[in-house]
């Protein structure tokens, strides 16, 4: 269970560091021509792609080092609310595709949160 935990936060910290990276620093190429960057201000897609790079070091630096390790927990909890975010986004633009991508990350970070705390934790 722990490689596979590990397995799951190493993919996880990879899309959502790109994910970050892409609504921080190339919000402008990323949101043109899709409708749902429309549904929050600019300045709140940089904040939530801030929060997402946080977290990606959150996913894999504290467990690593074994320091503060509840805040991989927190990390992946923060990412599992945030997909809940972007699902009601999606589906407020009737946009399929990324409402199932969403939902199924939601899911990824809330087993990695459980995980985590109660299956494997790093403690």
């Amino acid at each position: 269970m722990n490689i596979t935990l590990w397995v799951l936060q190493v993919l996880a910290a990879l899309l959502f560091g790109a994910s970050g990276v892409m609504k921080v620093f190339m919000f402008d190429k990323v949101s043109a021509g899709v409708p749902s960057f429309g549904a929050l201000p600019r300045e709140v897609w940089m904040a939530l792609g801030t929060l997402e790079l946080v977290c990606t070091v959150g996913l894999i630096v504290p467990a690593a080092l074994h320091w503060q390790p509840r805040l991989t927990v927190l990390a992946a909890t923060v990412l599992a609310i945030e997909s809940l975010v972007f699902v009601w986004v999606h589906i407020r633009y009737r946009e399929i595709t990324p409402t199932i991508l969403s939902g199924v990350l939601g899911l990824l970070m809330a087993f990695i949160a459980y995980g985590r705390a109660v299956l494997k934790p790093i403690f």
